[in-house]
């Protein structure tokens, strides 16, 4: 299996970590200690190490009832790995939201050095259900 295959197939565990599974601290363990994971269109600098990067996600994910992930195209080219997908939100309250977005990861040794999402962050705020806003708004707050 060549270093690109190998990539390929870290991502797409991570990918059912993160969707799948929904396990947060074990999509933290994919980071390398100074691993970053930043959505570029949110104000927020993101998560740092394996801790920050699952509390960034955790506060984001957890209020979602389920997610459909759907992959279009994933390119890998030396240990860049880069996904054009759409995430489905699935809220209890009834709200239905389709995030189209390109990740772009960089994999240092097994891990994950560098997750950048790049999405149009106002077309999903602007569907999010209040409840939701407001529960991002206070851990934003939070220390």
């Amino acid at each position: 299996m060549t270093q690109e295959e190998r990539n390929r197939a870290l991502v797409l565990r991570f990918w059912d970590t993160v969707y799948v599974a929904r396990d947060y601290d074990a999509v933290g363990r994919f980071f390398t200690e100074d691993g970053l994971y930043q959505d570029v269109s949110a104000p927020d600098p993101g998560g740092v190490g394996p801790a920050g990067v699952s509390r960034r996600l955790r506060i984001g994910h957890e209020p979602v009832q389920a997610f459909d992930h759907e992959i279009h195209r994933m390119l890998c080219q030396g240990d860049v790995v880069m996904t054009e997908h759409t995430e489905t939100w699935k809220f209890h309250t009834g709200e239905v939201i389709a995030l189209p977005f390109v990740s772009v990861q960089v994999i240092r040794g097994d891990k994950l050095a560098l997750w950048r999402d790049y999405s149009d962050l106002t077309q999903l705020l602007g569907k999010m259900p209040k409840w939701w806003l407001e529960h991002i708004a206070k851990a934003a707050a939070a220390p």
